[in-house]
């Protein structure tokens, strides 16, 4: 198992009311992941992605895609594999989405620029 490999087992973490509560509650982080990921390869993944990180184990569980309309033609949205990791006692990894979609880990420092102000915008 390369890191090349291990770099593209996390597709992004899954955010829901459930996800947030099993965060708060008992430490557990939920991800999408590769379809062909294996628990090692998720755990290595995890702990080389964030530092200091230790997974205690790993749940998988694959989830079929919701078939959808669209006007008269029906659809199918995709299967993808989801993955619930729990960190030992006292870990924690501090996520937050960004707008473009990317992870962002919190704990390092990102610049905040403030929204710019014009002349149309003040309805003045």
């Amino acid at each position: 198992m390369n890191n090349a490999r291990l770099y593209q087992v996390l597709k992004g973490p899954v955010f829901s009311e459930k996800s947030q509560l099993l965060g708060d509650a008992l430490g557990v982080q939920v991800f999408k992941v590769d379809g062909t990921a294996t628990k090692r390869e998720i755990k290595k993944a995890v702990e080389l992605m964030f530092d200091g990180v230790e997974v205690a184990k790993v749940n998988t569980l694959n989830v079929k895609g919701k078939t959808k309309r669209f006007g008269k033609s029906i659809g199918r949205r995709n299967d993808y594999k989801k993955a619930y990791v729990t960190l030992k006692a006292g870990q924690e990894i501090a996520l937050e989405a960004s707008q473009d979609g990317q992870l962002a880990d919190v704990s390092e420092e990102t610049a905040v620029i403030a929204p710019s102000t014009s002349e149309t915008a003040n309805n003045e």
